[in-house]
């Protein structure tokens, strides 16, 4: 099953209803590239009058699982993931609808490829750069991925 925009932003519906519930919406994925798209409102402020740290979290991090999630379900085998590791950097306030992007679909095949050879878990850094509608970076995550292939039971 080919991963699309409707697809993901139905996912979200069931699996996370608070990136939902918070605007976080799938724009654009292919194999190398994932676009989510998250708007400042009332149910995602902080007190400072731009959007909470954690909403733009879950926009970023969506967007690379997203692409590793397509992956994974390419490579036909049962392998888990899980976030070890995180952080961020904020350089402007993040207000009006905010662009999520992630460059970073080629480090997965080689990822996924060594742990289905060697059982072996692997990681994989991967960034998404939040933009503003002017084109002003707001925010940058980099999430590390881990990935391994599951024990057969």
């Amino acid at each position: 099953m080919k991963i699309t925009p409707t697809k993901l932003n139905v996912y979200t519906v069931f699996k996370l209803p608070s990136a939902f519930l918070c605007g976080v919406r799938t724009k654009y994925i292919d194999d190398e590239k994932s676009v989510i798209t998250v708007r400042h409102r009332w149910i995602n402020q902080n007190p400072f009058k731009s959007m909470f740290w954690a909403v733009q979290g879950m926009a970023a991090e969506f967007s690379t699982g997203a692409l590793l999630i397509g992956k994974i379900q390419e490579s036909g085998q049962r392998i888990s993931m899980l976030v070890t590791t995180n952080n961020a950097t904020f350089s402007k306030k993040a207000t009006g609808k905010i662009t999520f992007t992630c460059n970073d679909g080629r480090l997965i095949d080689e990822a996924i490829n060594s742990t289905i050879a060697t059982g072996e878990g692997q990681t994989i850094w991967m960034q998404s750069v939040g933009v503003n509608e002017e084109g002003v970076v707001v925010s940058t995550f980099n999430f590390e991925w881990s990935i391994k292939v599951k024990n057969k039971s």
